[in-house]
């Protein structure tokens, strides 16, 4: 850029970078620099929209986190986080440290921990673009292309895709423009991109998400996870303190009224809120690996603790019952929707603290325990697949490959949604319940489910909620495991 490009272009004044020792004070900066920006390019942009096209281009940049170290770290190993892989400049662009401000907190505090040296905070070379700024004022909306008198492009940043991927998790070797290696998973507007699809999406603010996620492929989870959350509300002592439906509702009280909404989100997503985000989050993707991907895609730049997968399979063994459980300890992925992205060889291991919170809450619900669990749980592979009507094909090809993979179950989104899990750092696992089984003469028909759905909804349900219980009292570095980290990880989680 020449020396007349930089004289057409305003940005704010902000703090030079600066060496931080505290976790605290380096996230009041963060929060300080971001401020700034966002204020600096909605307040430009709303003029814009009264007064017209501005004289020069306005411009702010997203915050950024580095740490220099010329030493390995000396670390808890014990610990699959909070270090970097060598010596040498890590950093990452950060937004919305609001949000984020435990999380910043507790991952600088470790990295400040393991190599003895401060992290610098200061602005990035990242541009933020105005779109993402906007998201931040409620009465500010970013007209589309072509709307306005003026080009936006040409007085403004908007979103650009070069820092807008997932070649940070995908191990593709990212880094930014002056070499430094990634600190976290994701750019800031990485990020920023997915806070607005997950406001799109489910109806509700990214805030109220919590840090265990259940995701469903049925609505009527749904109203058991309502009716669960008024009997919590209701209880002064259960520590759970609100209860959000689709619109951003909040509700206190156990007798409260929620609104019909006029149309529900594509992901219909609802919020059993705890302190420091402790609480349940549900969400119905509906059916289909796509959305399993989309859902995962974007909630994943949260940070969840973890994810389960409560949903319906069909049951592929004779043995099994309408209603039985299946406890997933493999995945036979003929989703296609992560191909790309997660090459179908790699495996996709079973988590051991999942996985025994999962059996254990189904022991705890059903009051049945070791050799009598077996009378209503099978442990196995899950198959997951694309096409829903996969029976109306031919069907010898499909047969043989479930049997040679030793399936028990198949679906159309767990497997999506553990792979996600794996590729995201998300500890995950899954928990079905047998609503059919086409291989052996009993479909899926509204007379025969609707006794099924009776029954076993609100135990398949509580389950869930006991398994995240249990996960939620445990150590956030136990639930963690190495089987999530590669040979060079990110110090973030």
């Amino acid at each position: 850029m020449n020396m007349a490009e930089q004289a057409m272009i305003r940005t704010p004044d902000v703090p030079g970078p600066e060496s931080f020792t505290d976790p605290k004070a380096a996230v009041a900066r963060l929060q300080e620099l971001y401020h700034t920006a966002v204020h600096f390019l909605s307040d430009g942009f709303a003029k814009a929209l009264r007064e017209g096209q501005p004289a020069s281009r306005i411009r702010a940049y997203y915050p950024e986190i580095r740490l220099t170290t010329t030493t390995y770290a000396k670390m808890d190993n014990r610990l699959s986080f909070g270090h970097v892989a060598e010596p040498g400049t890590y950093a990452t662009t950060v937004t919305r440290p609001d949000l984020f401000a435990s999380y910043l907190e507790q991952q600088i505090g470790l990295l400040m921990k393991s190599h003895g040296v401060p992290v610098v905070v200061g602005a990035s070379t990242t541009e933020m673009p105005v779109h993402f700024a906007a998201a931040n004022d409620p009465g500010l909306t970013v007209p589309q292309d072509g709307s306005m008198e003026f080009n936006l492009r040409d007085n403004f940043d908007v979103p650009d895709l070069s820092t807008t991927h997932d070649d940070i998790v995908n191990g593709e070797g990212f880094t930014y423009p002056d070499g430094a290696r990634p600190l976290a998973p994701f750019t800031a507007q990485r990020i920023d991109y997915s806070l607005a699809r997950l406001a799109h999406y489910t109806a509700t603010a990214p805030e109220h998400f919590q840090n265990h996620v259940l995701f469903t492929n049925y609505q009527f989870y749904v109203e058991e996870f309502e009716a669960y959350a008024r009997h919590m509300l209701a209880d002064k002592d259960s520590g759970y303190t609100s209860f959000v439906s689709t619109g951003n509702v909040e509700i206190t009280e156990p007798d409260a009224q929620l609104p019909v909404p006029a149309k529900l989100p594509q992901m219909p997503t609802y919020h059993l809120k705890r302190a420091n985000g402790a609480g349940i989050t549900l969400v119905n993707i509906g059916v289909g690996p796509s959305n399993a991907k989309t859902a995962t895609d974007h909630i994943a730049v949260l940070r969840p603790h973890a994810w389960l997968m409560v949903g319906h399979c069909a049951g592929l063994r004779n043995s099994q019952r309408l209603g039985d459980f299946v406890l997933a300890h493999a995945y036979l992925r003929e989703d296609h929707v992560l191909d790309d992205d997660l090459p179908v060889w790699v495996p996709i291991p079973a988590l051991a603290e999942i996985q025994i919170a999962l059996e254990t809450a189904v022991a705890d619900v059903t009051e049945l325990e070791g050799y009598e669990l077996k009378r209503i749980m099978r442990t196995g592979t899950v198959a997951t697949i694309d096409n829903r009507n996969w029976e109306l094909r031919e069907q010898a090809g499909p047969v043989q490959r479930l049997s040679q993979s030793r399936a028990i179950a198949l679906d159309m989104e767990s497997a999506t949604i553990a792979a996600n899990g794996f590729r995201f750092r998300v500890p995950y696992g899954t928990l079905l319940c047998v609503s059919d089984k086409p291989l052996h003469g009993e479909l899926k028909l509204p007379g025969m489910a609707s006794e099924f759905y009776k029954t076993q909804v609100a135990a398949h349900l509580m389950i869930g909620i006991r398994a995240m219980e249990r996960l939620r009292e445990m150590p956030l570095e136990r639930i963690h495991s190495r089987k999530l980290r590669s040979f060079e990880e990110t110090a973030f989680l």
